[in-house]
């Protein structure tokens, strides 16, 4: 599918790559009128997101970026250069609320956009303002934008609903404990590590003794790139001896809770720690000084003859 005026195809990115000569080969398998899938941002509830595949869209450049560019009296682009569209579906709550932009760049330069919130093309780059107008004033195209929030965003929405519902990837949990020096010097900041799951919706509670500590702190959701996700949730506390420190995660991907627990070390412990530490490094230092006087004294030596070679 391409824009009017504009001609074109598309590469399994959503992205055309274009030359002063024309556009390149497509990848094996694909046609300007193929299916491709695009870098899409899915919002559910503002609780994560995970990619979402598109189908058919957009868009060329070509000898109109070039013309335009003379026009302007602006030097022609290099021989080789990228114009990309990318389109982004978000979903709030669902699809109860669904936002759809469909982007232009040209190398790293957004052009222009289309917002389905205010109904029009939205020019970033001055270039492509008279182009923005353009688009804006043919009404049956900018219905066909519209219209995309269903035929496009809602349409996909349902296909990989029901695959992301099927997906479960189980997190990895770790407790770290870093001293914390800012605040108290016997302070301790415990930091539990959830790694590597999807779907993004997960809670994660820290408990002393089995008591629910309700002071944390908590990062930001991080997309890792693979759909999957990454937080930390931080305890800072003074560990006493005896305590028993737990870090417990429900997601969906567990029957029921998991739970990783830790113990501050006496300081008699870590003094005895340290001591069997320096102890091996010591050991070994000496080992391999006595071995390396065997092997040179050894080397020394003369070696007998057997009788029957001495004349």
């Amino acid at each position: 599918m391409t824009l009017p005026g504009l001609g074109g195809g598309l590469d399994a990115r959503g992205a055309e790559r274009w030359s002063g000569r024309g556009l390149q080969e497509f990848p094996p398998g694909l046609s300007g009128e193929s299916p491709i899938w695009g870098e899409e941002e899915r919002r559910m509830g503002g609780s994560g997101a995970a990619p979402l595949a598109f189908g058919g869209l957009l868009l060329g450049m070509g000898a109109l970026v070039v013309s335009s560019l003379e026009g302007l009296g602006v030097e022609a682009p290099p021989e080789h250069f990228l114009f990309q569209g990318k389109a982004e579906c978000h979903f709030f709550n669902g699809t109860q609320r669904i936002r759809y932009l469909e982007r232009h760049f040209f190398d790293r330069q957004e052009l222009c956009y289309f917002d389905s919130d205010r109904g029009k093309f939205v020019a970033v780059a001055e270039l492509a303002e008279s182009q923005a107008k353009i688009w804006n004033q043919d009404k049956a195209f900018l219905q066909s934008r519209k219209a995309a929030v269903d035929s496009f965003c809602r349409y996909n929405y349902g296909i990989l609903d029901t695959f992301s519902q099927s997906l479960r990837v189980q997190p990895q949990v770790k407790i770290t404990p870093t001293d914390n020096d800012e605040s108290s010097p016997h302070n301790t900041l415990l930091i539990c590590t959830v790694n590597r799951f999807f779907p993004a919706g997960i809670e994660i509670k820290w408990f002393r003794n089995g008591k629910e500590e309700p002071k944390v702190w908590t990062t930001d959701l991080i997309r890792n790139g693979d759909w999957t996700f990454h937080i930390e949730v931080m305890l800072e506390t003074k560990p006493e001896r005896g305590d028993v420190y737990t870090c417990q995660v429900e997601h969906a991907s567990f029957e029921g809770p998991v739970t990783v627990k830790w113990e501050p070390q006496s300081d008699s412990a870590r003094s005895k720690m340290w001591t069997g530490i320096v102890g091996i490094v010591l050991g070994l230092v000496f080992g391999a000084t006595g071995l390396a006087l065997y092997l040179k004294n050894k080397k020394g030596q003369a070696v007998p003859q057997p009788a029957g070679l001495i004349s």
